[in-house]
């Protein structure tokens, strides 16, 4: 009996000891649970796919049309569920402009320019360029908002993330402007376009994450529709199965799952915690482009992968707690 008792005991002990550590783990990491780490893991696979899958999309669906497709079903999936939840949907005028610019910059622009690059370069240099997102947004941020100075720290990150650029972008373009490098400036110019959502999102936005998730991406549909009925024809393009279900993933998983995941965990863990998800996109975009396309990365890809992550990592730390945990940045890949 008193054998029993003490192996009970050495066992509860063992078991608090165990839940101690990853309690203390989940709060280093930032984290109050570990669901929050799995979802942010989650995510962050999510998110890091759509590279991939758009290179899957645009084989045999065009680059505006595969945008739209996406953009509608999100739309479809996202206000469904508002209307199934019940919540209020705004009328003034203010946040129905609020969407328009936001279905512009933060969907209809990048998607269409992501999808066109990435017709001409692999998915895993998209996910890299597309790493250079919040190292343009602290820039444009430094500008436009009065609570977010330059420091020391921010500039350096600023110069790693450029640099990164300069790696990749600008040696190619010493040899010329051709299809890539083109292609590369468009994945950019999505990039900047995410910058410019979150730091407009920071300043003038008020309304939840899902309405606002909802009616960005009905206006995102607004916007690309027309273009993609007039420029490209749809209804003459012959998609594969494969492209098809990656049209489909898109638009379930990296634009309308993702936007809810996104809210929730922004509540859970706050916006300081959550740019760390900045580090694992670019990684895992490089990853699922390599094991499952079969991409080969560059030295100097990989190069510019670290420069990246560098500038992102000085930004991240150089973030006030105060600042990062009143705003969220708001983007939907």
């Amino acid at each position: 009996m008193r054998l029993s008792l003490v192996a009970n005991c050495t066992l509860w002990q063992h078991a608090a000891c165990s839940q101690n550590a990853d309690r203390t783990l989940t709060d280093r990491l930032g984290f109050a649970r570990t669901s929050d780490v799995v979802w942010f893991l989650v995510l962050a696979a999510i998110w890091s796919s759509a590279f991939m899958f758009i290179k899957i999309g645009v084989a045999t669906i065009p680059p505006l049309t595969l945008a739209a497709g996406r953009l509608a079903l999100a739309a479809l999936l996202l206000w469904g569920y508002l209307l199934f939840s019940g919540a209020q949907i705004p009328l003034r005028a203010s946040t129905w402009g609020a969407f328009a610019f936001i279905g512009f910059f933060g969907n209809a622009l990048p998607f269409s320019l992501i999808s066109w690059g990435e017709q001409y370069i692999d998915s895993s240099l998209a996910a890299i360029l597309m790493g250079i997102m919040p190292v343009a947004t602290v820039i444009l941020a430094h500008l436009s908002i009065p609570e977010e100075p330059f420091t020391t720290r921010r500039i350096l990150g600023v110069l790693c993330g450029f640099g990164g650029l300069l790696v990749l972008v600008g040696w190619q373009a010493l040899s010329g402007i051709g299809a890539g490098v083109i292609a590369e400036l468009a994945v950019l110019g999505g990039a900047l376009s995410y910058a410019v959502t979150t730091v407009f999102t920071r300043k003038y936005v008020r309304e939840t994450g899902r309405i606002m998730a909802a009616g960005a991406t009905l206006a995102g549909t607004v916007w690309v529709l027309p273009l993609a009925l007039w420029l490209e024809q749809p209804w003459t393009a012959r998609p594969s199965a494969e492209s098809l279900a990656a049209a489909v993933y898109l638009g379930v998983f990296p634009t309308a799952v993702a936007t809810l995941l996104l809210f929730r965990l922004i509540s859970a863990i706050g916006a300081t915690t959550f740019a760390q998800i900045n580090y694992l996109i670019p990684l895992l975009g490089l990853g699922w482009g390599v094991v499952f396309l079969a991409e080969q990365p560059t030295v100097r890809a990989i190069l510019a992968l670290l420069l990246v992550l560098t500038g992102v990592a000085l930004v991240n730390s150089a973030r006030s707690p105060s600042s990062a945990s009143n705003h969220s940045d708001i983007r939907v890949r």
